[in-house]
């Protein structure tokens, strides 16, 4: 992951370690059981560890991706025993995991060419969605970042008033209007306050749920147009927010909002709770979208950029 596996320090690799214990432990001990007493690999423990990674959350697309590679290395290597099965998979899971723009893979450190860089944040109420944002924040201007956020969840007072609480506690600007403004409005302020401001980043957070999918996409669409007339090209990034322990919901909400618009990254949330971490491969490789960001913890520092080859190096550690 380059310059990110030098930052990655031992603090965040501990949290890392603690927070994907439930989906470590769930995955290993199966794993273990599929493979005792086995010499090779045949049919049975594929058979078992396809069940493993469907338990997992991994969905059944991606599960049959890994299963049908690893058939194809068995019959070309011939002899490959149990023991090499754990590489193997490491291998494959690398391999479908969707890496993150080369810009990007220096996490909160990175250097920001393009001045404010605009991030649109969307999900569902309820995935940590707004605690996000604001520990993104936190994050960003603790690597010296000018951060701006933006609460155009319009729709729920409570929303706009959890922004305001973590504005507060990071130290930077919000631009918010009364409940029931237009969230198109609220974007096109934050915007030019960003500019003014001469701001690094800006975090627009936007409602969850409207009452049908078509006013989702049509508020969306709606909030993007505006932002690209105030900055060209913003949003920069769609950034959409999942909740890790929901399983298979995840993977519906992935569907509906990268129909109702371009998302072009994901943040996972509430790893630390769930058994089911593998829902992160499937998402990532179903929709062909990078992981940025996962959440192993309650804290304000427990919001992590992803890498890839850490996460699977713990997982299977």
């Amino acid at each position: 992951m380059g310059k990110l596996s030098n930052f990655f320090s031992s603090k965040d690799k501990k949290k890392l370690e603690d927070g994907l214990a439930s989906t470590k432990k769930s995955f290993l001990s199966r794993l273990g059981t599929a493979v005792v007493g086995k010499t090779k690999i045949d049919e049975d423990v594929l058979d078992e560890l396809e069940a493993i990674l469907i338990q997992s959350d991994v969905g059944v697309a991606t599960t049959l991706k890994i299963i049908d590679a690893l058939e194809a290395r068995i019959a070309r290597d011939k002899y490959l025993k149990t023991e090499d099965l754990v590489r193997m998979m490491q291998e494959e899971i690398l391999e479908l995991l969707v890496e993150v723009e080369k810009d990007s893979q220096e996490g909160f450190d990175a250097n920001i060419s393009s001045k404010p860089h605009v991030v649109m944040v969307v999900g569902v109420n309820g995935v940590g969605k707004t605690t996000s944002v604001g520990k993104l924040a936190y994050q960003y201007k603790s690597k010296g970042k000018k951060v701006i956020l933006g609460a155009a969840d319009t729709f729920r007072a409570g929303a706009i008033d959890q922004l305001q609480v973590w504005a507060d506690r990071v130290e930077v600007p919000l631009v918010r209007q009364e409940m029931g403004s237009d969230p198109a409005s609220v974007a096109f302020d934050t915007l030019q306050s960003a500019k003014a401001q001469e701001a690094d980043i800006v975090f627009i957070d936007t409602a969850g749920r409207l009452h049908n999918k078509v006013n989702l996409m049509n508020e969306l669409a709606k909030v993007k147009r505006v932002m690209s007339n105030v900055i060209p090209d913003a949003p920069h990034e769609v950034l959409l927010v999942l909740d890790g322990s929901t399983g298979q919901n995840a993977f519906e909400q992935a569907k509906q909002f990268t129909v109702a618009t371009e998302v072009t990254s994901l943040a996972i949330t509430k790893l630390d709770g769930t058994a089911k971490g593998g829902v992160l491969l499937g998402i990532s490789d179903q929709f062909q979208i990078p992981v940025k960001y996962i959440g192993v913890g309650e804290g304000i520092e427990d919001l992590q950029v992803f890498d890839r080859k850490e996460f699977i190096k713990t997982l299977f550690s």
